[in-house]
């Protein structure tokens, strides 16, 4: 039997379509004969259209929901037959001549992000580009909330080799990003500062060092800021102690970046500060440990690497 809100004899609020959405694709995600009895019931294709209605607040559950949908595979599967990614994409596209997009597009770009990362990153911006033109552009805007999504979205693109590849293919474009990702981390906001420097190490940790990946990773390292050294000093000063630290941890076994670590003043000394917090201490003392051992595993480097970083 097919169940609408209509139907209820009591007065439906927002908060019970939140709900029964919630509950409905909880259960449509267990399995693809859980779907089957969703969609049959008629609340599933009733979510799917009220993604493209009038009411807006409607459209930004809707995208949460179908965002939780598409974490399983035939969650993903029965949206793409029904043509929903395309209609997402295309509703991505028409953003610019909406004014109420702000309320439901970053709903529609976390969509995409998440899954870039459960597909394949490379087919997904291929087949909908709609989707990385709009991270870039959103980074290079002046709204918060909007920038904000546009970082986080980078650091769940940029976590797998396959991402970091599709990121790299789009040449001076990321490299202008990146630019503004260093300019973020330096002078924006704390929000969006932390934000930023939690991106950041996300998108440098590479598991294989070939050549071509360390000089990519270098490239973008260096987009960060013309003045890179008084960057690094900028971040090495941040409040947010642990969150900074995970930039260096994550290019820590990197050639290039230990020669930039050392040649930075100042730095070795405020890692084995002595004087600042038990925690902060000790995060350096993890930090130094990974430090040393990426190092000594690389012979060129264990001559420089200082030994007081114990």
């Amino acid at each position: 039997k097919k169940i609408t809100f209509e139907s209820f004899e009591i007065e439906t609020l927002d908060i019970v379509h939140y709900r029964v959405y919630k509950l409905v694709v909880k259960i449509a995600s267990m399995s693809e004969e859980s779907l089957n009895y969703c969609t049959d019931s008629g609340l599933v294709p009733q979510l799917l259209q009220e993604l493209t209605g009038d009411d807006i607040l409607v459209r930004v559950t809707c995208a949460e929901m179908i965002t939780s949908l598409a974490s399983s595979a035939h969650g993903r599967r029965y949206l793409l037959k029904q043509g929903i990614i395309d209609n997402i994409s295309n509703m991505i596209l028409g953003a610019d001549s909406d004014l109420f997009s702000g309320f439901y597009l970053p709903g529609l770009v976390k969509f995409f992000g998440n899954l870039a990362v459960m597909d394949k990153p490379h087919q997904i911006c291929e087949h909908y580009p709609a989707f990385l033109e709009k991270v870039f552009s959103m980074t290079e805007g002046n709204e918060p909330t909007m920038i904000g999504v546009a970082v986080d979205t980078l650091g769940v693109l940029g976590s797998n080799l396959e991402g970091k590849q599709v990121l790299h293919k789009t040449g001076t474009k990321y490299q202008k990003v990146f630019r503004r990702l260093g300019h973020h981390a330096k002078s924006s906001n704390s929000d969006l500062r932390v934000r930023c420097l939690d991106t950041i190490p996300s998108l440098m940790f590479f598991d294989n060092h070939t050549e071509d990946l360390l000089a990519m990773a270098e490239s973008w390292f260096s987009a960060l800021s013309d003045q890179l050294i008084d960057l690094f000093r900028s971040i090495v000063t941040q409040p947010f102690h642990c969150t900074t630290l995970k930039v260096f941890t994550a290019i820590a076994n990197q050639p290039w970046a230990q020669k930039l670590m050392i040649s930075s003043p100042g730095f070795v000394e405020y890692v084995i500060d002595r004087n600042s917090s038990a925690v902060w201490h000790r995060t350096c003392r993890q930090f130094a440990k990974i430090w040393r051992i990426a190092c000594y595993l690389n012979s060129r480097m264990a001559l420089t690497c200082p030994r007081s970083l114990k």
